[in-house]
């Protein structure tokens, strides 16, 4: 079968899916991205590129890298490389931005000279708070948190909501506000980040279960597309979990090699070998993403299909995109699940089994 065929097979089965949900509830998020058997630092002409679409909102994240030390300072050399060939305009940070003292001059010295660049291009930055953090970061002007802890705001371009969380010490009062942003936001995209992962493969400390019971329910509910979270020192993309896609972008100035548990049923893609942080492109219904090593290698590439109620539309135009990148091989797999975790898989021709992305 044609894989724009298999795309769209993917979406009539959600939709089917969709049917006998809560009608207020979308369908779960799929994602396209290169087989899982493809190499973890694949070579540039194998990544899914992103489209640089004009009128798309283009962003980054990053997570525990405030040290100070060099690998924070290569990495950050690296982004503003990334930078003038894509221009994004929003920085999400997942926590722990500062290690060891904050003093002015360690907030110089931990922020301001790193991203100097970055800043002078006019690039904001939007902080959540991890384990690491003094609660005062929510005043600290380049974080722009505006003195909140937990705060929401709509992106400057395309239908998108983000939600930035405080997930050391989430009060009954914060869970109560969540809800209450989630119902009342009518964008299309609604995309929550914060410290503690929901889900993680770490061994060190791998899925923050407390957090998911009391997070993962307001998720689902009021229809999450994607989730980014730190606090594990390295790279993962998790399987689609209960119809959301979840990030660790845990690495951009600690690392823990060897920290990703081998085999893990959550990995769909795990980099532990060296920093990196997380480049997105949203047009329409699509978010291209490529997560990139401080070596300048595109480690993990793909588009994630928004929850929605389906369409073939949506489906074949992320698929030409996928067929269109520069190799045109290596056809892509995607992956998704419905409410109780039940996958849905792409195949292609040639393959003996449909892999879990």
């Amino acid at each position: 079968m044609h894989f724009r065929a298999t795309i769209a097979l993917v979406f009539l089965s959600l939709s089917a899916i969709t049917a006998c949900a809560v009608q207020q509830t979308a369908g779960p998020a799929a994602v396209v991205a290169p087989p899982p058997d493809a190499p973890a630092a694949a070579p540039a002409e194998k990544a899914i590129p992103l489209p640089l679409r004009e009128g798309s909102l283009k962003f980054a994240v990053l997570g525990d890298f405030g040290t100070g030390g060099r690998e924070q300072y290569e990495l950050a050399d690296r982004m503003a490389k990334f930078h003038a060939a894509f221009p994004f305009e929003l920085v999400l940070l997942t926590g722990d931005n500062v290690y060891g003292s904050e003093r002015p001059q360690d907030m110089a010295n931990k922020f301001e000279k790193p991203y100097r660049p970055l800043l002078d291009a006019g690039v904001k930055f939007y902080a959540a708070l991890g384990n690491h953090d003094d609660r005062n970061q929510r005043n600290y002007e380049f974080f722009n948190m505006e003195g909140k802890l937990y705060y929401a705001f709509k992106a400057p371009r395309q239908d998108v909501r983000f939600f930035a969380l405080e997930s050391t010490y989430p009060s009954p009062e914060q869970i109560e506000w969540v809800e209450g942003e989630l119902k009342g936001s009518g964008e299309n995209w609604k995309i929550a980040y914060f410290h503690h992962p929901l889900y993680s493969s770490g061994g060190r400390h791998g899925s923050d279960l407390e957090l998911r019971a009391a997070l993962e329910p307001l998720f689902v509910r009021h229809n999450v597309s994607v989730v980014f979270a730190g606090h594990d020192h390295f790279y993962e993309r998790i399987k689609p979990q209960q119809g959301i896609v979840h990030f660790v972008v845990g690495s951009g100035g600690k690392l823990s090699p060897g920290d990703i548990q081998n085999g893990s049923p959550l990995t769909a893609r795990g980099f532990d070998r060296d920093y990196a942080f997380f480049a997105g492109e949203i047009v329409d219904d699509m978010m291209y993403f490529n997560a990139v090593a401080r070596s300048g290698e595109v480690i993990d590439s793909g588009i994630v299909l928004r929850r929605q109620i389906p369409d073939t539309t949506t489906a074949a135009a992320a698929a030409t995109a996928v067929a269109n990148r520069p190799s045109g091989k290596a056809p892509p797999c995607a992956a998704s699940t419905d409410g109780g975790g039940w996958p849905v898989w792409l195949s292609w021709p040639g393959r003996r089994s449909s892999p879990s992305c």
